[in-house]
């Protein structure tokens, strides 16, 4: 069990429900079968730079080397072998000059996505002292343009990456200096490689994972109605469609001393405010509300527990009954869990919650958001929800308050009341778009401190680098949802190669 500590305070914790799997990479080397008998040693060298990045990537993903490709023979064994390994993304480490004969059959027997490692060990070459031994270790470029060609021919898609390796020191003695580590390029290059590895490892999490739908669609949110056999198909997980009777069979089981349990771990997590100032529906949380949410939050943890569930859209619309009383006690319930790493998402949207799944294995937080309303005084967006929110987005106690009433929904209870910390964030939206398929919509901006609402919502001013009314040209015409998943961090990069993995668009606002 992975144990979380709150960004805004060390002693409190939070259990991760569920173990992040990592990537599992293929890494091979190419070289050219007739160098080994002309060129003593350079063979041994060429696959110790393969070592060295092998033991760079496994810092934070599972690696599986095979060693040198240069024969249709070795190629063949190669894609077996990361089949075997069940690799979700394959790595070519592209050495020196190889016949593309043997790199194409690697990827015949293993259709795993393709990123070519273009990394020069040296930052230049030593002309006056440079044999054609060394000449061809540092030989990174000159066969991928053969790669790239034969890989357009079989309707293959690629990747390529580009810089340098980042050794200290060469592992032979050489004449060329190899120390790259560090440098801009090798840094670019290392960053861009692990945003690979982190779009492969949400992929490889995603298609294991288990998203709840409990009740329904918010009737009449046409933006909302998605086709849920689509959203498995792209997402490679599972829905799994949960009734509010699922829920109620373990509100029954809660004993009181489970309720004490989490009403410490909510008080940990949460503070109250007294009533709001200016809106007189939003009042102190009462230590009835907070019970009351206390087990319906334990009711909701065990019914994840049960389903196995990695992430939640939930929206129950009901009248006077015991159901609409059970979900009125969501919202702090549905934080923890999203805090744990069940991302939920409010008002049925199922798409929203695949954003927040995404975000919060890229550990940037991904809190449920929409646009709430503009500051033209000072040029930005102030975007939030009345719904869960991802403690990892802010650098304060979040607030509950007392809700009379849910506006726009039946039932009270409790609201959560946070603002993201400042500096850079990004809006990502999974949208159902025109053709029916799937999209990505983004936004980077930068986050900031100032004054907000007192409504029970989670709220942050973001300025995107333009004026309001010119973004909201180019993110209403996108075709949005009106959710969208808010992380911390600039992230559109790897969000792009998360795309690409998936095969689908991304659309930057």
């Amino acid at each position: 069990m992975i144990v979380l500590i709150s960004p805004i305070n060390e002693n409190v914790s939070i259990n991760r429900l569920k173990t992040k799997l990592k990537a599992r990479v293929g890494l091979y080397t190419t070289g050219h079968p007739m160098y080994w008998g002309q060129f003593e040693g350079l063979r041994d060298r060429l696959l110790a730079y393969g070592k060295f990045i092998e033991d760079k990537m496994n810092d934070y993903c599972e690696v599986s080397n095979f060693g040198i490709v240069d024969t249709v023979e070795s190629g063949r064994k190669a894609g077996e072998y990361f089949n075997s390994e069940n690799v979700d993304i394959i790595f070519i480490h592209s050495a020196t000059y190889e016949l593309s004969y043997g790199v194409l059959p690697v990827h015949q027997n293993c259709n795993a996505p393709i990123v070519i490692l273009n990394l020069q060990p040296c930052k230049k070459i030593n002309y006056a002292a440079t044999s054609t031994q060394e000449w061809l270790s540092q030989d990174t470029a000159c066969a991928i343009p053969e790669f790239c060609n034969v890989f357009k021919r079989a309707g293959m898609k690629f990747n390529i990456v580009s810089g340098m390796l980042g050794m200290e020191k060469d592992v032979v003695e050489s004449v060329t200096d190899c120390d790259t580590k560090g440098t801009e390029e090798t840094d670019k290059a290392w960053k861009e490689i692990r945003e690979y590895i982190d779009a492969a490892m949400v992929v490889r999490n995603l298609s294991r994972s288990n998203f709840g739908f409990l009740g329904n669609f918010y009737c009449g949110m046409l933006d909302m109605y998605t086709d849920l056999t689509l959203f498995q198909i792209i997402s490679g997980g599972h829905i799994e469609i949960v009734e509010m009777s699922d829920l109620e069979k373990h509100f029954k089981t809660v004993t009181e001393s489970e309720v004490d349990k989490k009403i410490e771990q909510i008080n940990s997590f949460f503070v109250t405010d007294g009533d709001s100032p200016s809106d007189p529906i939003t009042k102190d949380a009462s230590n009835e509300q907070i019970r009351w949410s206390a087990k319906v939050a334990c009711a909701q943890e065990k019914m994840v527990k049960e389903f196995n569930l990695d992430g939640i859209a939930y929206y129950y619309h009901g009248f006077e009954d015991h159901f609409e009383d059970l979900q009125g006690g969501f919202i702090v319930g549905h934080s923890l869990l999203t805090a744990a790493g069940v991302p939920c998402a409010g008002e049925g949207d199922i798409k929203t919650s695949l954003a927040m799944r995404i975000c919060d294995l890229l550990e940037k937080g991904g809190s449920f958001c929409e646009i709430a309303t503009t500051d033209y005084t000072k040029k930005a967006l102030v975007i939030g929800h009345d719904g869960p929110f991802h403690i990892d987005i802010t650098d304060e106690t979040p607030i509950m308050r007392g809700m009379t009433m849910y506006h726009g929904k039946r039932g009270t209870g409790i609201s959560v009341e946070a603002s993201v910390r400042p500096g850079a964030v990004t809006t990502f939206a999974v949208v159902q778009s025109e053709n029916g398929k799937f999209k990505f919509l983004a936004s980077e901006g930068m986050a900031y401190k100032a004054e907000g609402m007192t409504i029970g919502n989670t709220e942050t001013h973001v300025d995107f680098g333009m004026h309001p009314d010119e973004y909201y040209k180019k993110w209403f015409k996108s075709g949005p949802t009106h959710h969208f998943a808010l992380s911390i961090d600039h992230n559109i990069s790897v969000l792009q190669k998360i795309a690409d993995l998936l095969d689908v668009e991304l659309i930057e606002v």
